[in-house]
């Protein structure tokens, strides 16, 4: 169970990566923005999957703030609810062993 809250909070650390590096060159011309994309694998866990996106010519960078921003918001508030669980489960193994001594 830790296991996969770790997962997704260390694939969520890079779409953050990423999203960060988007932000940072929203002045910096030709600038082609990378896509994060989350996905699931097979033992249950989570990985970030980097791509670059589509390069539509522009002159000017091609970050769209409004996506990154409430991007960062999303991941937030994931990595929160992966904290969250990890300190509940914590907090039940030191009840049971408090229990069991």
């Amino acid at each position: 169970m830790i296991s996969s809250n770790v997962s997704s909070i260390l694939s969520n650390q890079t779409y953050m990566n990423n999203n960060a590096h988007n932000v940072a060159n929203v002045n910096t011309d030709r600038f082609v923005p990378q896509n994060t994309t989350i996905s699931e694998t097979q033992n249950g866990g989570t990985k970030a999957n980097t791509s670059s996106a589509t390069d539509n010519g522009s002159e000017r960078s091609q970050t769209n703030l409004a996506k990154e921003l409430t991007d960062q918001i999303t991941i937030e508030n994931v990595n929160a609810a992966n904290v969250q669980a990890i300190r509940t489960r914590d907090d039940m193994m030191g009840s049971l062993l408090d229990i069991k001594i």
